[in-house]
């Protein structure tokens, strides 16, 4: 099938996942929307999503991971790690918001290709590193999302106003519980990836991986300290907030903001 059919179809049941999900949270009619329709909704855009990309990075060469199709990958497995998780657990609502960008992100692996090989013949625990640091980013990620969300419910039943979305979603306990838990899988992911990752560190000067390295570490502590908190001080509300971002966008930092600079900005392979 056509990659540009693919794509199209993809962004098509994102985006119609997203209606259906806030339909359910913002609107009466939606009400009658039952979950499975915007969960499966979901799924489909994603297995076509890893189709289209199936198509677009994979060669014989080795795997394609420029800035744009390695974003594109990740915002896949945030879906499937979302729309998978909200077969058993009330999380599907933060799809409204990513959603729409894992579409943004077809639509920016279309406009702008790049080529950045990891090739074919690379050694086995690379290319495991390579799988697990996408799992970690993903989780992380999807942490954070969760973490806004629970910052706005705290703030509406602190001020009473419990109304609208908010009365739509889940206990604050049980999204408090399924935020750490994604934290704590994630920071298990995170420190298993910088540890496959020193094994073909060498010189991280030369292989232009120092910011990468730093950074990555930086996150680890930040969740690290995240996690302590909430054992030893139950950390929880906006203090859980602001540690869960501050570590995201770190996270974020060492890994495309290092490839943003390198291939986007100076254009260098």
């Amino acid at each position: 099938m056509n990659s540009s059919l693919i794509a199209t179809l993809a962004i098509t049941f994102y985006l119609g996942s997203s209606l259906v999900i806030g339909a359910r949270l913002f609107g009466e009619a939606g009400k009658r929307l039952s979950r499975a329709t915007g969960i499966g909704l979901g799924l489909a855009g994603a297995l076509l999503h890893g189709l289209f990309l199936y198509q677009t990075i994979l060669s014989d060469s080795g795997i394609n991971l420029g800035f744009f199709d390695a974003a594109s990958l990740v915002f896949l497995s945030i879906i499937l790690l979302l729309m998978l998780s909200a077969l058993s657990k009330p999380i599907e609502n933060l799809g409204i918001v990513i959603l729409p960008l894992a579409a943004l992100s077809i639509i920016a692996t279309i406009q702008f290709p790049s080529s950045r090989l990891l090739p074919s013949d690379a050694p086995w625990g690379l290319q495991l590193h390579v799988v697990i640091s996408l799992l970690a980013y993903s989780l992380l990620a999807l942490a954070s999302f969760q973490a806004i969300l629970l910052a706005i419910q705290d703030h509406h039943l602190h001020n009473r106003h419990p109304g609208g979305f908010i009365r739509s979603l889940p206990a604050l306990q049980t999204m408090e519980a399924l935020l750490f838990e994604m934290i704590g899988l994630g920071f298990i992911l995170l420190t298993l990836a910088l540890l496959s990752g020193f094994m073909f560190l060498q010189d991280m000067f030369a292989q232009r991986l120092a910011h990468k390295t730093i950074l990555s570490i930086l996150a680890w502590l930040v969740f690290g300290t995240l996690l302590w908190g909430r054992f030893r001080f139950g950390w929880r509300g906006q203090k859980a907030l602001i540690w869960t971002l501050v570590g995201f966008v770190v996270l974020m930092l060492a890994y495309f903001g290092s490839k943003f600079v390198i291939e986007v900005i100076l254009k260098t392979g």
